[in-house]
């Protein structure tokens, strides 16, 4: 049956007893976190997700829009990216589809870093403080630039030569209740496009030359996978389902893929999401300098 996920999280939670992942809960302010490290190969394998650190930062009252929770969020975010930046110059990657709403997240949160790295070459004493040196890339789809993400990306970093790319995109869950609830993180870089279902080729480590440490939010939820994950519930506890069900069950899974299914209000999320991601980037990439920067460039 096709279960999709993009959490790792949720893949451990397919196979909870799987040797070679390590889990460690904390909470902060009203926010969860949870540390899931993947260290061996077969348990990479299986879950389909490479080896890593990824950090989940969630709370179910973010898709309520409390505002103290989405400053809290922001903290969480730029803690965790506290711990996984190098020093240096910093290439921010936001990816997918400007104009389709449940791909946007990466350009919108994109949006709102601080650019700096022309005025730390060109104009060093214009802030009058020193800043790092941070570009960001709104690379689109192949589909309205002919170029794949991989490729931009690939010749940015090479020009630039920034000390770590953050890549943002959206992501599919699981769970439909887990839309815009959940911001992942992690230093084992990124799949473009797997979120709706247009898996390009990844932005790691391997393929730059750089640490790549993805920031995500799972906006769909295939459809594929709704119905695999509710019949997977369905018969648990039974020694084999029946094989008119496993044909059925098939038959529906070929119908819907492709299709993915997002809230009606997927733009607020969306736009909300952004704005928690770019300020916690902007946070760990300018620390005590957020606030001064914050005014001058906003």
């Amino acid at each position: 049956m096709s279960i999709y996920t993009d959490l790792a999280f949720e893949a451990r939670e397919l196979d909870p007893e799987l040797d070679g992942v390590t889990e460690e809960r904390s909470t902060e302010n009203g926010v969860e976190i949870l540390r899931t490290r993947i260290t061996g190969e077969s348990a990479a394998k299986k879950l389909k997700k490479a080896i890593g650190s990824y950090v989940t930062i969630s709370s179910a009252r973010l898709a309520e829009r409390a505002p103290e929770l989405f400053g809290a969020a922001s903290r969480a975010l730029e803690g965790v990216l506290l711990d996984m930046l190098p020093p240096g110059d910093v290439l921010v990657v936001g990816l997918g589809n400007r104009s389709v709403t449940p791909d946007s997240l990466g350009s919108r949160a994109a949006d709102g870093v601080f650019v700096t790295r022309h005025i730390v070459r060109l104009m060093p004493d214009a802030l009058g403080f020193p800043v790092r040196a941070v570009s960001v890339l709104t690379p689109g789809v192949l589909g309205t630039t002919g170029a794949e993400t991989a490729e931009l990306v690939s010749a940015a970093v090479q020009k630039l030569s920034p000390a770590a790319v953050i890549a943002i995109d959206s992501l599919a869950s699981r769970r439909a209740y887990r839309i815009s609830t959940v911001i992942q993180v992690s230093d084992a870089g990124i799949d473009p496009g797997s979120g709706v279902g247009n898996l390009r080729a990844g932005l790691d480590r391997t393929s730059l030359g750089v640490p790549v440490i993805a920031i995500g939010v799972p906006l769909v939820v295939r459809a594929s996978t709704i119905v695999g994950d509710a019949v997977s519930a369905a018969l648990r506890g039974e020694a084999q389902a029946n094989a008119v069900t496993q044909a059925a069950v098939q038959a529906a899974e070929r119908e819907l893929e492709g299709l993915i299914v997002t809230p009606k209000d997927v733009d607020r999320e969306a736009a909300d999401m952004a704005a928690v991601i770019c300020e916690g980037v902007n946070r760990a990439l300018f620390g005590g300098r957020y606030e001064a920067l914050r005014s001058l460039l906003s």
